[in-house]
């Protein structure tokens, strides 16, 4: 299944996506927040779309879509995860995985504007494979790692570099500013993925290919992500481990090329699907 949340923001419904067109199921789902995902809701959802999916409201195209999981209690994001990418910024590839996290209050849908934050010179890009809890998960092994899955979706993890690597600390500061955590279109169940491990993952800025990489180069894989992580913290359903970029990041090119204001991002993962952000500038309420 493809999961979709459409609407105005703060005020998304929950949907699908089935053969191209989004239906309405909010009369029978509340959101596809953590209460959805730990109760059974995939589940109860599949039976739900196949008894009455002759009768599902049809979503108007070009309504506004949303992230297609209701706010996390955490964005987990893994840093240096492809040795291109750490090679690129001068970095050595990582003996254990690199963690840091994004603020929920940057998700905003995959069509919505990004923000560049007020003073910001090196605001930077990254295409990422998002994988979303499915069911708690604290000290898992390995090898039960993925029965801890949702799904996946799309995830343009932002970055301004500067308040990431200059301004002392960790790399919080430049990760979680609002509209940093574009996801979706949909979040597509772990059933619907063959191989999460051999995907195709790019990035256009502009129209120019910046980033064009494969799953299969991950350093650190998904299910030991999810063990790793849970040692450190408990996963909730809902959260998100955001698993780390390829190369072509504006932080990598000599001279470095950084976002402005009118650029246009394009990205997109093989059954993932795509999206579009365009950067527009700080504006004080």
């Amino acid at each position: 299944m493809k999961l979709i949340r459409f609407g105005e923001i703060n005020n998304e419904k929950p949907g699908i996506c089935v053969d191209g067109g989004h239906y309405d199921v909010s009369g029978f789902i509340k959101d596809y927040d953590e209460a959805f995902f730990a109760n059974g809701g995939l589940m109860h959802l599949a039976w739900m779309v196949n008894e009455n999916k002759t009768i599902l409201p049809k979503v108007d195209e070009g309504i506004r879509l949303g992230s297609p999981v209701a706010r996390p209690s955490k964005i987990i994001c893994i840093g240096l995860n492809y040795a291109d990418h750490a090679k690129e910024t001068n970095a050595t590839p990582p003996a254990e995985p690199v963690i840091f996290m994004k603020a929920t209050t940057a998700i905003v849908g995959p069509f919505d504007e990004v923000v560049i934050p007020k003073d910001s010179v090196k605001t930077d890009w990254e295409v990422e494979l998002a994988v979303v809890i499915g069911k708690k998960a604290s000290y898992v092994d390995e090898a039960n790692a993925m029965d801890h899955v949702a799904g996946y979706c799309l995830h343009n993890d932002i970055s301004e570099r500067e308040f990431q690597l200059e301004k002392c600390g960790t790399w919080d500061k430049g990760k979680g500013c609002d509209t940093f955590a574009p996801l979706g279109p949909w979040m597509v169940t772990k059933d619907e993925v063959a191989d999460v491990h051999n995907i195709n993952l790019w990035l256009k800025v502009n129209g120019e290919q910046m980033q064009n990489g494969t799953t299969a180069n991950l350093i650190f894989n998904i299910p030991f992500l999810i063990a790793y992580v849970s040692r450190f913290m408990t996963l909730l359903p809902g959260d998100i481990i955001s698993t780390g970029t390829p190369a072509g990041v504006g932080l990598g090119f000599n001279p470095p090329v950084y976002l402005n204001a009118g650029d246009i991002m394009e990205l997109g993962i093989d059954g993932l699907g795509t999206s579009v952000q365009k950067c527009v500038p700080y504006a004080a309420n």
